[in-house]
């Protein structure tokens, strides 16, 4: 096995020790650098950003392929609630609805290959 060949385990570790690292070198960042209001408004961008991956992400992924199915109607219409103002639970209800109705009228879905 040479030096740049790692096992699973292996990769396991490193990814550890890389999020230790990350977490320790986070301590070492002076206070009045994290308390600016530039820093919150990164911090706030970052957690926008990294939600709407997530639910692009959970949408459109299928294994190694793109899949356009019931989740797009269900994102659909919960998009639609929220830009209406509806209340949350409202917003999860239509979006299962929608989805519910897209497969029981036989929305199977495209997958596309990457």
């Amino acid at each position: 096995m040479s030096a740049l060949q790692l096992d699973t385990w292996g990769w396991i570790v490193l990814a550890c020790a890389c999020a230790y690292i990350t977490k320790l070198a986070g301590y070492s960042v002076p206070a009045r650098w994290l308390q600016g209001p530039r820093m919150t408004q990164v911090a706030a961008s970052m957690t926008v950003a990294l939600l709407a991956a997530l639910v692009v992400m959970n949408t459109f992924a299928s294994g190694q392929a793109l899949a356009l199915d019931a989740r797009l109607a269900a994102l659909l219409a919960a998009a639609l609630a929220l830009w209406l103002r509806a209340p949350f639970l409202l917003v999860v209800v239509l979006g299962a609805a929608a989805s519910a109705l897209a497969r029981w009228w036989g929305a199977s879905g495209i997958m596309l290959p990457l």
